[in-house]
């Protein structure tokens, strides 16, 4: 039976798996529904995807929602990393129970992992951001880094070649009118965009970035003009466009997709790049097709990734749900 333990009663290693499961309330996801739940027994953190938030019009193979609790299960790990705890990691531990994605059980300490402390300080600085990137090129150098960041966690990054853009505008335009022209779609994209008042998840309309001249158009998330923001002065001349992808396309390839794009977005952070994932062109089947052409058929696109450099104000932090809402205590 569950039990609300005082942080008084915790040992050291629950306190330590509670504070790792608050970190991942920072996880990016799709549509920012957060679609994750913790169990912090006496020696393990179970990460459970939750299936009443998974979007039935735009994610109806629930492939994001495993990409978005991946992350979360990355952020967790690379806090414990740097705290000097290890860990061992099962994913999908018991096929009875697909919700279960993924069981943390702590085997004692470990020497500080300063590569993930590098992580961990970029968590509560990493923002998605839906504003124009400016026209300084990314340095090969720093995509490098990014692509070994990915490849550490088993997955793969693509990066978009100039005479590979045509393809990706396309793709990526004509899978957003296909979308709003689906009256399920929108009805989706209304609910998850007009949150009731303290829900901590969604994206606020004034958050939303009033569309403009893009290189690869972004999704409307203020469809009829109440969008907060501006996309800036710039069009994105200098940004550089990363498929993320594995080398199969089920359940736990997609998990591990997920880590890999916290991993990406952390270490894009730590760098100084701004980022904004992008799937809209893996949401409908048939771009998703052309997406699997520009990566000449040796993988499965799981998201898109768009870094640059940005606007040098700051982005508010996006709503966050409770850590009640999410993590629950056993005895």
């Amino acid at each position: 039976m569950s039990q609300p333990a005082t942080r008084t009663e915790q040992t050291p290693t629950v306190r330590m798996l509670e504070a790792a499961a608050r970190q991942a309330l920072h996880a990016p996801s799709v549509f920012n529904t957060q679609p994750w739940r913790w169990r912090i027994t006496p020696d393990t953190l179970e990460l459970r995807a939750d299936p009443d938030r998974q979007l039935a019009a735009t994610d109806p193979d629930g492939r994001l929602l495993t990409l978005s609790c991946g992350a979360a299960l990355h952020h967790a790990r690379v806090f414990l990393a740097a705290a000097g705890w290890a860990v061992t990691v099962e994913r999908r531990p018991d096929p009875a129970d697909p919700a279960l994605l993924a069981r943390l059980r702590a085997t004692g300490p470990a020497h500080l992992d300063v590569a993930a402390a590098r992580l961990v300080d970029a968590i509560p600085r990493r923002r998605t951001d839906r504003r124009a990137f400016g026209d300084r090129p990314v340095p090969e150098p720093v995509l490098a880094r990014l692509r070994a960041a990915v490849e550490s966690e088993d997955a793969h990054l693509h990066i978009v070649r100039p005479d590979q853009m045509p393809m990706l505008a396309v793709s990526t335009g004509r899978a957003a009118d296909a979308e709003l022209a689906d009256p399920a779609y929108r009805e989706e994209l209304r609910r998850w965009t007009d949150r009731p008042a303290g829900s901590g998840d969604g994206v606020p309309t004034a958050t939303a970035v009033r569309p403009g001249p893009r290189r690869v158009p972004l999704r409307d998330y203020a469809p009829g003009g109440a969008a907060g923001l501006s996309a800036g002065a710039d069009f994105d001349r200098g940004a550089a466009y990363l498929i993320l992808f594995g080398e199969q396309d089920e359940p736990a390839a997609w998990l591990r997709g997920g880590e890999a794009l916290s991993a990406l977005l952390l270490t894009a952070t730590a760098e100084g790049l701004a980022s904004a994932p992008l799937s809209d062109a893996i949401e409908v089947a048939w771009p998703r097709r052309m997406m699997r052409d520009l990566l000449a058929g040796i993988g499965d696109p799981y998201l898109l990734v768009r870094v640059g450099w940005g606007p040098d104000d700051d982005l508010p932090p996006a709503p966050r749900r409770t850590p009640a809402d999410v993590i629950e205590m056993t005895g």
